[in-house]
């Protein structure tokens, strides 16, 4: 039976960190109107879910 390899594990646990630190840094620098809407919601299910929200 391998050994396993921690080392390429550990190393794709840090790139994963990396790759949320950015993404989490771009929201944090984009424009208010764009930080609204998450890129995996249509802007049509976001303005639903704030229309029933106010009601």
């Amino acid at each position: 039976m391998p050994k396993p390899n921690y080392g390429f594990a550990k190393r794709q646990r840090e790139l994963e960190k990396k790759r949320k630190k950015e993404e989490k840094a771009m929201k944090k620098d984009a424009p208010p109107d764009q930080a609204e809407a998450s890129p995996s919601q249509p802007e049509g299910e976001t303005e639903a879910v704030t229309k029933t929200e106010t009601e």
